[in-house]
């Protein structure tokens, strides 16, 4: 048997830098420090972070007027930065600049007067957050039968952005018929999907090519993490998606002889670790690593927290 790792995997920039934010606003504020929505979609990194005192709320009356506040690294709609502001909230923001970098996009595109399709998962923390940047002239959709059903107001002052965790082919199929149906649609200048969800598709499609399975580590509602299991099905391989190592089933192992690991971009290093001890407790298995692209990408942390 026969295990080899994904490369890259596993935590992205953006979700370092969240993170780090609650650990950081922790150390200097002390406990509770309210986060509004999962910092990041990761189980054991968010009940990592309430043992240490951050406390995860939906809505922003849940924290005392006040209060510090951190705004998830999927960002947030302009409505909830004007609540945190009128409720007093001392607030630091850990969206992913690559999102911010999306929130800045559609608002340019608003200014110019142009509509903007964003293509995107409803109900995803990051789409109602980017969504919710301007209170009128978007629309989502999700697949290339969305697009055929759309009805623009403006169809020749049409913009489109993307989620930054979508499946790269996926999206490919749905800006593809964006354009067929309004030829004058403009995208970004670079595409919206960030360098580290494209870099772990990348990843396990070239592990999907030797192995017979692959188990993505991380969380089911972690919009990457799905699609790299997703990524992997679709070229033929069996896929699971698990959160850590007793959700291994050993009927899965029985009969292959290569397995490929890889992790979600918000999925801890140590929980792989952990994959890996209980697949050689399970059959036993010699690991090797693909090689892969080199990231070394890294966000600052606000100036009030970086010297923490």
């Amino acid at each position: 048997m026969q295990v080899i790792l994904a490369n890259p995997r596993g935590f992205c920039a953006g979700v370092e830098r969240a993170i780090a934010i609650v650990e950081r606003a922790l150390e200097k504020f002390g406990a509770p420090i309210y986060v509004r929505h999962e910092v990041v979609h990761n189980k054991f990194v968010c009940d990592d972070l309430r043992a240490k005192g951050a406390v995860f709320i939906e809505d922003l009356q849940e924290a005392p007027v006040g209060s510090t506040v951190i705004f998830s690294a999927h960002g947030v709609s302009k409505a909830v930065r004007d609540e945190a502001e009128q409720r007093g909230l001392k607030v630091f923001d850990a969206t992913c600049p690559l999102v911010t970098k999306v929130h800045v996009e559609v608002g340019k595109m608003r200014n110019q007067d142009r509509e903007v399709v964003m293509v995107g998962h409803k109900g995803h923390p990051e789409v109602e957050g980017t969504m919710g940047q301007s209170a009128d002239g978007m629309y989502l959709v999700e697949t290339a039968e969305d697009v055929r059903l759309l009805k623009v107001k403006l169809p020749d002052q049409l913009s489109f952005v993307t989620q930054t965790t979508l499946s790269v082919d996926d999206a490919t199929v749905v800006i593809s018929a964006l354009k067929d149906q309004f030829p004058e649609i403009q995208g970004p200048k670079k595409d919206d999907i960030c360098y580290a969800t494209q870099n772990r598709q990348d990843a396990v499609k070239a592990l999907a090519e030797q192995c017979d399975l692959v188990i993505v580590v991380g969380s089911p509602n972690s919009s990457n993490s799905r699609r790299l299991k997703e990524v992997a099905v679709a070229l033929g391989v069996d896929g699971y998606l698990i959160d850590g190592p007793d959700e291994i089933e050993i009927e899965w192992l029985a009969g292959k002889a290569r397995i490929g690991v890889t992790a979600g971009a918000s999925a801890p290093e140590i929980l792989v670790q952990r994959v890996l001890d209980r697949i050689k407790i399970l059959v036993g298995a010699e690991v090797t690593q693909l090689e892969g692209v080199e990231e070394g990408v890294s966000f600052p942390l606000p100036r009030e927290l970086a010297g923490s």
